[in-house]
């Protein structure tokens, strides 16, 4: 277990009683539309937890390195009052954060589409009854990352 997600879940542990809805991303140049996502997602359940992509997976995912590190991604996200927990992925298995903290439900944005499937099959490994939801975009003309990274 990684020194963030230690230092995170002593710091906010869930109640039991609590559900916990995760979400995950990169969320590198944070805007509207991300604020929204959370917001979105947080009407799922009592706990909301934030999973922030490794610089490298980042990369690999996408193509690019993302602008800001994953430190700093990682504070920016941490300071928005609707998350209760904010963590960093595994660049190692991507999946693992995910068994480690047994979500009740994940939430996905609506350009999420990458590992779908596999996200499915690894809740079923890990013996997790876990709702998978996508969300709806917030104006995503306006409000997507590669667009306003295209833009500045």
């Amino acid at each position: 277990m990684n020194n963030h997600l230690r230092e995170a879940m002593r710091r906010s542990k869930p109640d039991t009683k609590r559900k916990k809805v995760l979400v995950f991303g990169a969320f590198d140049i944070l805007h509207p539309g991300h604020l929204n996502f959370f917001e979105q997602a947080k009407q799922y359940g009592d706990f909301l937890i934030v999973v922030i992509g490794r610089d490298k997976n980042i990369e690999k995912i996408k193509g690019q390195k993302p602008i800001n590190d994953e430190n700093k991604r990682l504070e920016t996200v941490k300071s928005n009052s609707i998350i209760d927990q904010t963590v960093l992925g595994y660049e190692d298995d991507k999946y693992r954060i995910i068994k480690e903290l047994a979500p009740d439900i994940i939430c996905l944005g609506y350009d999420q589409k990458a590992y779908t499937e596999k996200l499915e099959n690894k809740l079923a490994d890990f013996g997790l009854v876990t709702k998978v939801v996508r969300l709806k975009p917030f104006h995503p003309e306006k409000y997507k990352s590669s667009k306003l990274k295209e833009s500045e």
